[in-house]
């Protein structure tokens, strides 16, 4: 480095930072983005102690890993029959409606945990039912949101929206956890699922207060309505090997390489720690997402997104590989699960980039709707996964195998599918 202090070709480290910081332009521009942006921070914050509270509160009434991998399960057929449901309604109803209608049914959700967690012993279906709320009326939110995405800021902004929203999702995924395991620790699991509760009130508000967001209408073209409609979604989905390339290598990465469900457990028994350390564990992905999202100003420059999707989803696996063999290591293990973090959000911006970028504006609901059901019903299926296996054999065995399993899968999906190793987006900015 010259005396100056600048680096090869004379970049400063001020001009590098600005090349890889996160781009807020979306943020600068678009006054309804802001708005849904800071809603989904808030509520986004009160989701994480609820998601903490019911693996911690079905451990405690059942003392059964394959009880706490059910709610996966429970969650993954709820969000089924909410993304076939939302199909009908997705790209035919003003989007704003829709946002409005999903945060009533989260608050309905979590206040029926609140009420059943008063009670100090409710029945494990009564958990269940709450999962499966917030996962159908997710089938509604997410897609929405996402669907709403390319009006709000442009095509060329979407790789800086979808990096905000995932600062979103993993700082919150990263302050949340770790501060419900304390709250919960201390306070019971009531009071986690009541802040959750009123944290949806963001949304609402932002939902209210921004623009309605009627569909769009092709002139002299009747478009399908109801169970039509979802075929149609399905049929692009179909048709388009690109965009379900995405699909799968997602739900690899998810279903056999997100062991959540078994993080009570190994606090327990490899990590002889208590509640708080179990939100640690929750807490550490998102380290690693986090400072990804916030150092991908570089993404928007990437012409070979299908690519940095493969390389993220392997190594995605190598650190849960890692995780797995970690032992009693608790420092080192976290370190592991934030590298695997990072590799995630890579992924997801490519993979969110990709889909809005390719679909047409009147399948962009429905299509973000299959999306969601794969993004979130796949860490549901990983949890029943993880634990059925932890069951079978042990929780370290389930954890390498799976993080094993992952990397052979995205070296499938590279070979199966060449229409994502192809891919190229526009010119680079």
């Amino acid at each position: 480095m010259s005396a100056s202090g600048t680096g090869p070709k004379g970049a400063s480290p001020r001009s590098l930072l600005g090349r890889i910081a996160i781009d807020l332009s979306p943020l600068r521009v678009s006054r309804d983005f802001r708005l849904v942006w800071s809603g989904l921070l808030i509520s986004e914050l009160g989701w994480q102690f609820s998601l903490v509270a019911v693996f911690v509160q079905t451990t405690a009434i059942t003392k059964s890993t394959l009880a706490v991998g059910t709610t996966g399960l429970v969650g993954l057929a709820a969000l089924v029959a909410g993304t076939l449901i939302g199909g009908r309604v997705l790209d035919a109803v003003d989007r704003r409606t829709l946002l409005i209608v999903a945060q009533i049914g989260f608050m309905v959700a979590a206040g029926l945990l609140f009420v059943g967690a008063l009670s100090g012993d409710p029945p494990l279906a009564l958990i269940y039912t709450g999962v499966a709320l917030f996962a159908g009326f997710s089938a509604i939110d997410g897609p929405t949101r996402s669907a709403m995405a390319p009006r709000l800021v442009g095509s060329e902004l979407l790789p800086s929206a979808a990096a905000l929203n995932q600062v979103v999702w993993n700082g919150t995924a990263l302050v949340g956890p770790a501060i419900a395991g304390i709250v919960i620790q201390r306070h019971g699991v009531a009071v986690a699922y009541f802040i959750d509760l009123v944290t949806y009130l963001a949304m609402l508000a932002a939902a209210l207060l921004i623009r309605r967001m009627p569909p769009e209408r092709r002139a002299g073209v009747e478009e399908p309505t109801g169970w039509a409609a979802v075929r149609e979604g399905f049929s692009y989905l179909r048709a388009s090997r690109l965009i379900q390339s995405t699909f799968v290598i997602d739900l690899i990465a998810m279903i056999f390489g997100l062991p959540r469900a078994l993080f009570t457990f190994l606090a327990a028994t490899r990590f002889h720690e208590n509640a708080a350390a179990v939100g640690l564990l929750f807490s550490a992905p998102a380290v690693g997402a986090l400072l990804g999202a916030l150092s991908s100003g570089w993404t928007h420059r990437v012409r070979r997104q299908g690519d940095a999707v493969i390389v993220a989803v392997a190594g995605w696996g190598v650190a849960i590989v890692l995780f797995g063999l970690s032992g009693s290591n608790l420092p080192f293990a976290l370190a592991m699960l934030a590298v695997a973090g990072w590799s995630d959000v890579i992924s997801a911006i490519f993979r969110s980039t990709i889909l809005q970028v390719t679909a047409p504006d009147r399948l962009r609901g429905r299509l973000s709707g299959i999306h969601i059901l794969v993004v979130t019903g796949g860490p549901r299926l990983g949890d029943f996964e993880a634990g059925l296996v932890a069951a079978w054999f042990t929780p370290t065995i389930s954890v390498v195998s799976g993080g094993l399993a992952c990397i052979l899968g995205a070296g499938i999906v590279a070979g199966a599918y060449p229409e994502l190793r192809r891919y190229r987006a526009g010119p680079a900015g």
